[in-house]
């Protein structure tokens, strides 16, 4: 039953990332930079801090307690996040959104699943799962085949993609594209890909403001199992490294574009875009409140990233096609791109049903 409710909140999760994007394409007369912080502060500066305010008494006090250089530590790879989503952007821009992101969510899922668990090898935690303890255990192999599994379906998704193109006559491969750069394409994706990951080392750096949240919990609720919101303290550091990182390069990009004007433009509907960029943001949190939730009832940091991921490739997909983007590609390509859909599915089954047997 704990596996169940895991994989549920990580859909949850995975439906409000795959969805927060949806609300920023109602916003009008705004440049990118300027949507994008207004609704980041949402994400990463208001409603982390409320809402863990709401579910951990004295929050502020855990995180004053906790060790300086873990602090830190959790600081700075919020940070390294923080420029993984920036770069993402860039690699799609040259290679294309089906190319581009199936690169980086591809290495996101492997590097952000097996990273902690490697480290782990070396220096062990109690209640962390390493990759020996993945590698030489049933349940730990179902849970390395369901990864497996997912990046076959990244994969898939990712040529569906390019045949779309080919179809409407978009390939990115021709000469005239002057945006297609694989080389310098699959180093930035390669870079994105790997500090993306970083939102997931973070967790594991900051363990002990959740292991202390949970700790209080427990004891004020014998028996009642692991704390749901445990890692709502952590997410505070964190998201602000991914704070600093957004707001550094958006103001570079407001002065550079001459866009500061964006905030206060009373020929665009302000309060609209303002409340829009507030419910992009608001749902983009709720990934990692979902994510937190998941992650205490399946106790595996492998397993949860990597349903995270699913889940979040999956929704996209599906909103892909709700909103008919694939509408007009030929059989062959909607037939790929379900099938792709169908083994991202299949891994989520695959990593549920190792954790249940753990």
């Amino acid at each position: 039953m704990q596996a169940i409710l895991g994989v549920l909140y990580h859909f949850i999760g995975g439906f409000a990332s795959g969805s927060f994007y949806i609300p920023y394409k109602k916003v009008k007369g705004w440049s990118w930079e300027s949507y994008w912080i207004v609704g980041g502060i949402f994400s990463w500066l208001i409603v982390p801090p409320l809402a863990a305010y709401l579910t951990i008494p004295g929050f502020t006090g855990i995180i004053s307690s906790t060790d300086g250089s873990i602090l830190w530590l959790t600081y700075f790879f919020g940070v390294l996040w923080g420029i993984g989503g920036l770069t993402y952007g860039l690699g799609v821009r040259y290679l294309g959104v089906s190319l581009g992101s199936s690169i980086i969510l591809g290495l996101c899922s492997v590097f952000g699943a097996l990273i902690p668990a490697l480290y782990y090898d070396f220096y062990p935690s109690p209640g962390k799962d390493s990759l020996t303890d993945l590698t030489t255990s049933s349940w730990g192999q179902m849970v390395l085949l369901g990864i497996l599994i997912c990046i076959i379906g990244i994969i898939i998704c990712g040529k569906a993609g390019m045949m779309k193109e080919r179809d409407f006559g978009l390939d990115e491969t021709k000469a005239d594209n002057s945006e297609f750069k694989i080389g310098l394409g699959i180093f930035v994706s390669i870079i994105s890909g790997i500090l993306s990951a970083c939102f997931a080392f973070g967790i594991d750096a900051g363990k002990d403001m959740a292991n202390v949240a949970n700790s209080i919990w427990k004891l004020a609720n014998p028996g009642n199992g692991e704390f749901l919101f445990q890692n709502n303290a952590t997410y505070v550091v964190i998201l602000l490294g991914g704070l600093t990182t957004n707001f550094i390069w958006c103001m570079i990009l407001n002065a550079r574009n001459s866009t500061f004007g964006d905030y206060t433009n009373s020929k665009t509907p302000l309060i609209r875009n303002y409340a829009f960029c507030a419910l992009a943001g608001t749902t983009w949190f709720l990934q990692f409140f979902f994510y937190g939730m998941g992650e205490s009832r399946l106790g595996n940091g492998a397993s949860s990233w990597i349903l995270h991921m699913a889940f979040i490739i999956l929704v996209a997909n599906i909103w892909g096609l709700v909103l008919k983007e694939w509408k007009g590609v030929a059989r062959k390509t909607f037939i790929t791109v379900l099938i792709g859909i169908l083994f991202i599915i299949l891994s989520i089954i695959v990593v549920g049903y190792g954790n249940s047997i753990k």
